[in-house]
């Protein structure tokens, strides 16, 4: 469920497109405006990164959800804690599309555009179509503020934004004067110019306010008084967008009703979603939850958020680096627990020698790399896909672990609950590829039955498994489970189980070390057949026309591309779409599936790491298409390069 919006020609395919289709018109009951409804918007916040436009954006999304329409969400924001105010690098924004029906993306380009000053303007003007609105706060627009951003003369006046629908607000001096009978400075009631917006928007599209409101006076608890200005500014912007002439319609989105599955839905971001999955498997598997983890975006809010979980028998351990995180980790993996660290690229190379450790040991644990560009330090607010390749190979020696990726924010939870099934199961480490994309976004989510979550109830060692040849039995550390090969699981302190560990390589079955080459070759083969024997689904491909062209993802490209398929089936364009969530080991029916088709085309941002892992493993001519900008693709960008391979 991620989104854009349609024109009327997709509207009956549920594709997503860049125009917003009118599916209906009325005079709203006792007033003088119009009310057109619509199937889907796209609408983005910009403004200085102290303008609040993710709270705006976040609290927007939140009513939507609230009424019911299928969203998806794309926050963009500097990596600079303030980057310099009214300058290009220190532009925020925050881009949200709703329907009222299933919908894959964000959006391609926006209807509306809520520009907070003229950088924001400048920033995403490329982005906005011609006839789209834009909603401009023209207090900012001073010679100043615009020859920082290089306007020579004034957009506003000289007939550069003459292809849109201008509303220039003066929104600075609307919110002062709504709360000139608060005690607060100028500058303290300028802050509340979000609000402002965020009520004129409410107003423009039929939003819910009961739920920003009780927000509000949340928020602020301990100061009324500014609890009290937010919400006198947010009703403010309200009122304006029923009273003023400059704003003649109004618009309505209905719920999407038919999207969804019957159940109870909440909205919910992608690092929301894999703290849920996180606690629900450790219930499942009646194991504390162990998180060892360094802060780093954009995986600090899993962090943030399982510190709030005590009472479910979770405990955060927030370490000094990253290596000490991990290493945190794999002890309380030893121990007994279901262990966790969270990071991003730059982190998983830090932790890549216990990763390799827990290779060796052989105990399960979750690493989880919330994807961001690179190399080194990178784009830290921005998105990529650039991990895979280390995520496979970046230990020394032969190192193999499974991994998992999610595809939309909502799937982190059933992806949290994937991973830990194969670490515990395999007894093996396990890395959950997220990244920036699914991390910050949202969408709907269906909350599942307690009878619906698997079963992961593991059973520790409790006594010796192994009879020597004069008859005492005894407990081999590595003697393994003839299905899974994985090693008996045994909890420090129980009598008898005393074991080495450590990461010198191990004498099969006794857990001796051992310098023997035999040996080595023989483990070394055990743990690979380990990895390449894990159970997991066959690839699903959907293929309704029997077409000779094959799209293949994986992660968070999911939404674009299915949003990219459905514009070109819509057209009566055959082509086929597989999507995979098991990386290592691939599904045992993708070999057969690649063949069937002609041609094999696979998005992916980065600069084609799973299409080389096809190319080597299948001896598919795989061809790439490839986006490194820090941003995921477009729907109408992918359909493109699509046709082309379909033609080609």
């Amino acid at each position: 469920m991620t989104s854009q919006v349609s024109s009327p020609a997709e509207q009956a395919d549920g594709t997503d497109g860049s125009d917003a289709a009118v599916v209906g018109e009325q005079r709203k009951p006792g007033g003088t405006k119009d009310v057109r409804r619509l199937d889907r918007v796209i609408i983005r916040f910009a403004g200085d990164s102290g303008d609040g436009m993710q709270l705006t954006g976040d609290r927007f999304t939140s009513e939507t959800a609230s009424f019911g329409n299928d969203l998806s969400t794309l926050p963009n924001f500097p990596a600079e804690i303030r980057a310099p105010a009214g300058t290009l690098p220190g532009v925020s924004s925050f881009q949200l599309h709703f329907a009222d029906h299933d919908i894959l993306t964000p959006g391609d380009a926006p209807n509306v555009l809520v520009a907070m000053n003229p950088a924001a303007l400048k920033a995403n003007i490329e982005d906005v179509p011609r006839g789209a609105e834009i909603i401009v706060n023209t207090d900012e627009f001073t010679k100043r503020a615009m020859q920082k951003v290089g306007y020579a003369a004034s957009p506003l006046e000289d007939g550069s934004l003459d292809g849109y629908q201008i509303h220039p607000v003066p929104l600075t001096t609307l919110t002062v004067e709504a709360l000139k009978d608060f005690d607060l400075t100028r500058k303290e009631a300028e802050r509340s110019k979000n609000m402002f917006a965020l009520g004129l928007l409410s107003w423009m599209y039929h939003r819910p306010t009961e739920g920003t409101e009780k927000f509000l006076k949340s928020k602020f608890a301990k100061k009324p008084d500014i609890a009290a200005a937010n919400i006198a500014a947010f009703r403010a912007g309200w009122n304006f967008g029923e009273t003023t002439e400059d704003f003649a319609v109004s618009y309505e989105v209905a719920p999407a009703a038919k999207a969804f599955p019957v159940g109870t839905y909440r909205n919910i971001s992608g690092n929301l979603a894999l703290s849920y999955g996180l606690v629900s498997a450790a219930r499942q598997a009646d194991l504390p939850l162990f998180l060892g983890s360094y802060p780093i975006t954009p995986a600090s809010d899993i962090l943030h958020e399982l510190s709030k979980h005590k009472n479910f028998g979770v405990r955060t351990f927030q370490a000094e680096d990253e290596i000490a995180g991990i290493g945190a980790a794999l002890g309380a993996a030893f121990g007994g627990s279901l262990a966790v660290t969270t990071t991003s690229g730059p982190g998983v190379a830090l932790k890549s020698e216990t990763i390799g450790l827990a290779v060796s040991l052989e105990l399960p644990l979750l690493v989880i790399d919330i994807q961001r560009g690179g190399p080194s330090t990178g784009l830290p607010t921005k998105t990529e896909q650039a991990d895979l390749l280390q995520a496979m190979f970046g230990r020394n020696g032969e190192a193999p672990v499974p991994i998992v990726a999610p595809r939309t924010p909502a799937d982190c939870f059933d992806a949290a609950l994937e991973a830990a099934r194969i670490a515990l199961m395999y007894r093996t480490p396990v890395m959950l590829l997220s990244d920036g994309y699914l991390a910050n976004g949202s969408e709907p989510w269906r909350i599942p039955e307690l009878d619906e979550l698997p079963d992961l109830t593991v059973q520790f060692a409790q006594g010796p498994n192994h009879t020597l040849e004069d008859g005492s039995e005894v407990f081999w550390p590595y003697k393994r489970d003839p299905q899974t090969l994985a090693r008996p699981w045994a909890v420090p302190g129980t009598p008898g189980l005393e074991h080495r560990i450590g990461g010198i390589e191990k004498q099969d079955g006794t857990g001796n070390i051992s310098y023997d080459p035999a040996n080595h070759d023989f483990m070394v083969r055990t743990r690979q057949a380990k990895i390449d024997g894990i159970d997991v689904p066959d690839v699903e491909v959907d293929d309704p026309h029997e077409a000779r062209t094959l799209v293949l993802g994986w992660g968070s490209t999911y939404g674009p591309i299915t949003a990219a398929v459905r514009r070109l089936r819509a057209a009566g364009e055959p082509i086929a779409q597989a999507h995979l969530r098991h990386l290592n080991p691939f599904p045992k029916n993708l070999g057969a599936v690649l063949k069937r088709y002609d041609k094999v085309v696979i998005p992916e941002m980065n600069l084609g790491q799973l299409a080389t892992l096809i190319r080597a493993r299948y001896l598919v001519d795989a061809h790439s298409y490839n986006q490194v900008n820090g941003m995921p693709f477009k729907a109408e960008q992918l359909a493109s390069a699509l046709k082309e391979a379909i033609d080609g």
